[in-house]
């Protein structure tokens, strides 16, 4: 296990740890500051309980049940009561690092001392995290209102001692015994902790901040495969010239187009068509390249900039505010990472749309310019990259399906008390897999288009030296390209591993310095 300690404070916390606690394993470590403030608040929690007056959450039931008055007698079983009922989820587990995002932004939310949730219970959830301990949660349970609940109560079942989780061996088994293995002390919840242990939008959230990673990695590694089929192609790089983009000036336009010209630097195969009457102009897909990933760079940064106010959030619902009040709001609605999540899968799709277009082009001998039909060593005798284009197609016409919105339905819930919902947990399962897609794509660009420089090398022209270092580090991973002596099944699951590990970009940039 990683020994990163990430330390949990009262005023939220950055992409960067809650990637290195989903992903890397990273410990977590309450400040003092969150522990005063835990205890602070749950001083005014207290207070509240013991007046006869009802205050919500504390000393009421729930939703559509707010109205009746909880005894104290009755009030922890209430808050394991809560936990048990919403533990109602359904269908295929949900990722490990899913999960541990999920339960490190509930801590985050927790430490910043507005929850009223006692030190203790915060204390238990770092441990359980520490200890590599996963609850198993499910697909289906959050409408994306009013938190993810049922996600976040399979994981308030495991601090309680309940349910199934995983151990750090991968092993599931009864959530009791593993927290008795670890030496972990089961909660036993107090007036308010079981509702705000499940009011956060942390699911949704948490999914949003690795897909902006994955996305950024994805979108850097696409200029590449655009620059790499725009040479193949014996395309023009005079569309990239910065004058043109400056008059147009979308920051991530300008990024990527800077990222293309500097692959393409030095290439002995751009503006072969400049005498070429027929061809006056590339095609879209090959000289709108900038402005359509730049299009979804832009919409990444506005993404992030949702993700990084959510991350400085405490979303529960009562709150306990610096004056000592009780209040209730709406601030668990996940609108507005409900609609970055559906934004982020729509240039997503686009993005994987031109990639294919390019695919396509490269290989029809009516509009590659030279090249064999397919790419093929020996076309007719073999298909050459025929169906790796039809499989990115397929991906393609996936992508499509998963960019419709999510945000736009809404279901009632509560017995009409919880009338519009964000589904905002639906948004970011459907573009997680839109991701993966979208990788798998990219990668099948990477193998035509690495398959045409290489042709375009034995025609006599002179690639880019960035395109012979990205060829040399995809032979140099395994990554075959077919041949007249081998039997040709297209490595592409070795070029999509090669493109999610980012060899692509670390390939290319000895070459061309940092790329955006």
């Amino acid at each position: 296990m990683d020994m990163h300690t990430v330390v949990v404070g009262t005023s939220g916390t950055s992409a960067q740890d809650v990637i290195a606690v989903a992903r890397g394993n990273a410990r977590v470590e309450l400040s003092a500051a969150a522990v005063s403030a835990l205890a602070a608040a749950r001083e005014i929690v207290d207070a509240l309980a013991a007046k006869p007056e009802p205050v919500y959450g504390v000393s009421t039931g729930f939703g559509a049940l707010a109205s009746r008055h909880i005894s104290p007698e009755l009030r922890a079983q209430l808050q394991r009561n809560i936990v048990r009922s919403h533990a109602a989820g359904m269908g295929p587990r949900v990722e490990r690092e899913v999960v541990r995002a999920l339960m490190f932004l509930r801590l985050k939310t927790v430490a910043s001392g507005h929850t009223g949730v006692r030190p203790e219970v915060a204390q238990t959830m770092a441990d359980v995290l520490n200890a590599g301990i996963t609850p198993v949660v499910h697909e289906y349970g959050s409408l994306g209102c009013s938190g993810d609940l049922a996600p976040l109560s399979h994981c308030a079942l495991t601090l309680m001692g309940e349910g199934d989780a995983e151990g750090p061996d991968g092993t599931v088994r009864p959530a009791g015994e593993l927290l008795a293995a670890h030496g972990i002390t089961p909660v036993e919840l107090r007036e308010k902790e079981g509702l705000a242990l499940l009011n956060g939008t942390d699911g949704m959230l948490g999914m949003l901040v690795m897909a902006l990673a994955d996305l950024r990695s994805l979108y850097t590694s696409a200029d590449i495969t655009a620059a790499l089929s725009l040479e193949a192609l014996l395309g023009t790089d005079k569309v990239l010239a910065p004058e043109l983009h400056a008059i147009r000036p979308h920051p991530g336009q300008g990024a990527s187009a800077d990222n293309m010209l500097r692959v393409l630097a030095g290439s002995g195969l751009t503006g072969h068509h400049q005498d070429d009457a027929p061809r006056v102009q590339d095609a879209y897909s090959v000289r709108c390249a900038p402005q359509v990933n730049g299009a979804g760079r832009d919409t990444l940064a506005y993404a992030a900039t949702v993700a990084d106010r959510e991350l400085a959030s405490s979303v529960d619902n009562p709150v306990v505010l610096p004056d000592g009040r009780v209040e209730s709001n709406g601030n668990f609605h996940g609108a507005p990472v409900a609609y970055v999540l559906d934004f982020l899968a729509i240039v997503a799709a686009d993005l994987g749309s031109i990639a294919e277009r390019r695919t396509d082009r490269l290989l029809d001998k009516n509009r590659s310019h030279g090249l064999p039909p397919f790419l093929a060593d020996d076309a007719g005798v073999d298909s050459g990259l025929m169906i790796a284009q039809y499989t990115q197609a397929a991906l393609v016409s996936e992508m499509k399906r998963l960019a419709v919105p999510a945000s736009a339905d809404s279901i009632p819930s509560s017995a009409m008390q919880e009338d519009h919902v964000s589904m905002g947990w639906s948004a970011a399962r459907k573009l997680r897999t839109a991701v993966d897609n979208l990788a798998r794509i990219v990668a099948v660009e990477l193998y035509a288009a690495t398959r045409a420089v290489e042709l375009r090398a034995a025609q006599g022209l002179t690639p880019a030296p960035a395109s012979l270092a990205a060829i040399e580090a995809l032979r140099a991973a395994g990554v075959e390209g077919p041949g007249p002596d081998r039997f040709l099944s297209p490595d592409l699951a070795a070029a999509d591993a090669f493109v999610r590990a980012g060899k692509l970009v670390a390939a290319v940039e000895p070459v061309t310095g940092p790329l955006a």
